[in-house]
C-alpha cells in the first residue's frame, strides 16, 4: 500500500499490497459452452448496434452478456467502448470524471472498477464522510478522535495497487494500510488506529514507522519502491484503509489494479 511522505500539503503515492479478489466466477464449463456460440442472430448483430443496446445495461447484466457468444465478449472487451463510457457516465460523478483523480486510469472500464473499490461511505467512522466525487474522504474537525475508513472491496490474495492523495496537514498521526473487517475505524484520542491491533497493518506517514507486529505489504512514494513492509499476511479478506486525526483532512484513494510487474 502506498501513501505520501511525511510532509504536509497535497501529496500523492501509490500503494501495492499482497491481497486479491474475493470474488470468483462460478460459471465454469457452462460459460465456456456459451462462449463457443455466436452463429445465431445475436452473434451477427453489427458491433455499433450491439454497443448501443448494451450501453443501457448495468454491470451485472453486462457480465452475463459477455458469456452469450464470442462476438458479445469481444465487444465488451473494448474497455473504451460506448458501453463502458455510458456506464461510467451513469455511475461516476461529473466531478470525478473531469478532475485529475482518475488521470492515471486509461480506460472507462478501469475508472469504473476504481469506483467499485473506492472508500466506503458505509464502513467508516461517524466523523468522516465520502465526498460527492465518490473517492475522497473528508474528516470533520472533531477533537480527541481518530477516524478511518475501509475500501468497499477487500482481497485475500494477489498483488494490487492503489494511489492515495493526502491533502492538508498530516497532524500528529496519519496512517494508510490494510485492515480486516473486524478492525475498528474510530477510537478516542489521537493514535495510530491502523496497526494498533492484530487486525490491521499500517504506515504512519508522519514518522515513517510501520505499525503491526510483523506480517506482505509494500510501499511506494513518488514512484520509488520502498521495499516490503510486512510478510506473512493472513489468508483472510483484507481491505485498504486510512485513518486521520487532523480536522478537515481529505484523503483520496484510487484503485489502479494489479501492478504491471505482476
Amino acid at each position: 500500500m502506498s501513501g505520501a511522505g511525511a510532509g504536509g500539503g497535497a501529496q500523492s503515492a501509490g500503494l501495492g499490497a499482497a491481497a486479491a479478489g474475493c470474488c470468483s466466477s462460478s460459471s465454469g464449463a457452462g460459460s465456456a459452452a456459451l462462449l463457443g456460440g455466436g452463429s445465431g442472430i445475436a452473434g451477427r448483430l453489427p458491433t455499433r448496434v450491439l454497443e448501443h443496446v448494451l450501453s443501457y445495461l448495468e454491470l451485472p447484466d453486462l457480465m452475463n452478456c459477455s458469456l452469450v457468444c464470442w462476438h458479445w465478449y469481444n465487444c465488451l472487451a473494448d474497455e473504451n467502448s460506448e458501453v463502458w463510457r455510458s456506464l461510467c457516465a451513469r455511475s461516476l460523478s461529473e466531478e470525478a470524471l473531469r478532475s485529475d483523480i482518475l488521470c492515471n486510469l486509461a480506460s472507462y472500464k478501469s475508472k469504473l472498477k476504481s469506483f467499485q473499490h473506492a472508500l466506503s461511505s458505509h464502513d467508516c467512522s461517524r466523523n468522516v464522510y465520502i465526498k460527492k466525487n465518490g473517492f475522497t474522504l473528508h474528516r470533520n474537525p472533531i477533537a480527541q478522535s481518530t477516524d478511518g475508513a475501509r475500501g468497499k472491496i477487500g482481497f485475500s490474495e494477489g498483488r494490487h495497487a492503489w494511489e492515495i492523495w493526502w491533502e492538508g496537514p498530516l497532524g500528529t498521526v496519519a496512517v494508510i494500510g490494510i485492515a480486516t473487517k473486524r478492525a475498528p475505524m474510530q477510537c478516542q484520542g489521537y493514535v495510530a488506529l491502523l496497526g494498533s491491533d492484530d487486525q490491521s497493518w499500517g504506515w504512519n506517514l508522519v514518522d515513517n514507522n510501520l505499525l503491526h507486529n510483523g506480517e506482505t505489504l509494500a510501499f511506494e512514494r513518488g514512484f520509488e519502491f520502498l521495499g516490503v513492509a510486512f510478510r506473512g499476511l493472513p489468508k483472510t479478506c483484507l481491505f485498504p484503509a486510512v485513518s486521520a486525526v487532523y480536522g478537515n483532512t481529505e484523503v483520496t484513494m484510487v484503485y489502479l489494479g494489479r501492478p504491471l510487474d505482476g
